[in-house]
């Protein structure tokens, strides 16, 4: 089945994606992720959020994006 993944980490980019039935949001974000932590993304199923174990559908839209940016210093004061 496909979903949309969107990855908003660096460049970005989108595209649909053949993933297994049955397969879990988790399991997509350890796929397309590798050693990254889940808890610095924002992750999303349909523009909401969601549980880790949610099973994904066909047509669903993923997306993860970063909550820190890498290399950013923190506001002055």
């Amino acid at each position: 089945m496909k979903v949309l993944f969107i990855n908003n980490d660096g460049g970005g980019f989108a595209d649909y994606v053949e993933v297994p039935a049955g397969m879990t949001v988790m399991q997509l974000f350890e796929r397309h992720t590798g050693s990254s932590k889940a808890h610095n993304y924002l992750i999303r199923v349909n523009r909401q959020p969601c549980s880790a174990d949610q099973v994904l559908q066909e047509g669903d839209r993923v997306s993860f994006t970063p909550t820190k940016i890498e290399g950013a210093a923190a506001p002055q004061s």
